[in-house]
């Protein structure tokens, strides 16, 4: 069965989450730096089967895109021409850092993991898929 996957796309690196096979449990799977990500993309697909990315979508409070989507549409178009087969949904990622380094400090990690960037990507990225997960 496929496999759905989250991207947290970041300038400098973008963090990765993924279903299990029933597509019921969204884990963080690693962090990718921003400019290998779309051979990554390409390697991990060829191993494994997805179905749909998810992209997270930075919105300000009021709704409308954060300065990161001049960032995240050439990647977009990008990721069309390398995998067409694959959908992409956007979903909004507002607060998913402040929720990902809440939940860090709720599981007792410790401050200097929490310094983590790459983890935090990571952990953004995972809530972003349940976000999807949780609404369909």
């Amino acid at each position: 069965m496929a496999r759905i996957l989250a991207i947290d796309y970041g300038g400098k690196r973008c963090g990765i989450a993924v279903t299990d096979e029933s597509k019921i449990i969204a884990s963080g799977l690693t962090t990718v730096d921003t400019k290998e990500l779309l051979s990554w993309l390409k390697e991990y697909v060829s191993k494994e089967e997805v179905e749909l990315f998810v992209v997270g979508e930075p919105k300000r409070l009021h709704g409308e895109a954060s300065e990161s989507e001049k960032l995240i549409q050439p990647f977009l178009e990008k990721l069309e021409k390398l995998l067409p087969d694959i959908p992409v949904k956007r979903i909004d990622e507002r607060f998913t850092s402040k929720i990902a380094f809440d939940t860090m400090i709720a599981s007792g990690i410790s401050k200097k993991k929490r310094r983590d960037k790459a983890l935090v990507d990571q952990i953004s990225a995972t809530i972003i898929l349940q976000d999807y997960l949780y609404n369909l």
